[in-house]
């Protein structure tokens, strides 16, 4: 059965850091790209990072750049989001979805999505 589960969220103070993960199980991820998205409270949910197939990244929010990065090991189906420098804004729930192959900035391109990882960022 296909899943994608996220983990690696939490509670975090300011400055800090966190790794999130997206598993897959029931296929392989190694054709697909795999993007990061958050939903921050009452907010739309918005494209974060993505890593193609091939392991190029793609960045959809300017907010997170230099602080936020993206890898895949394929050998054990697995994408990552390393998230540093973490500031109370960053606080959302953030999901990973897949799409065959490129990445897209568009959520309806996604085809398949997990649950999502609460990250709270607070002192």
């Amino acid at each position: 059965q296909l899943q994608l589960v996220e983990s690696g969220g939490g509670l975090v103070q300011p400055g800090g850091s966190l790794r999130l993960s997206c598993a897959a199980s029931g296929f392989t991820l190694d054709y697909y790209a795999v993007g990061w998205f958050r939903q921050l409270p009452g907010k739309e949910r918005e494209g974060v990072l993505c890593i193609s197939s091939s392991g190029g990244s793609t960045n959809y929010a300017d907010s997170v750049k230099g602080r936020f990065t993206i890898s895949r090991d394929n050998a054990k189906n697995t994408v990552y989001l390393q998230m540093n420098s973490l500031k109370p804004e960053d606080t959302a729930v953030y999901y990973c979805a897949i799409q065959w192959t490129y990445c897209s900035g568009s959520l309806s391109e996604y085809d398949y999505w997990g649950q999502g990882t609460q990250v709270t960022v607070s002192s």
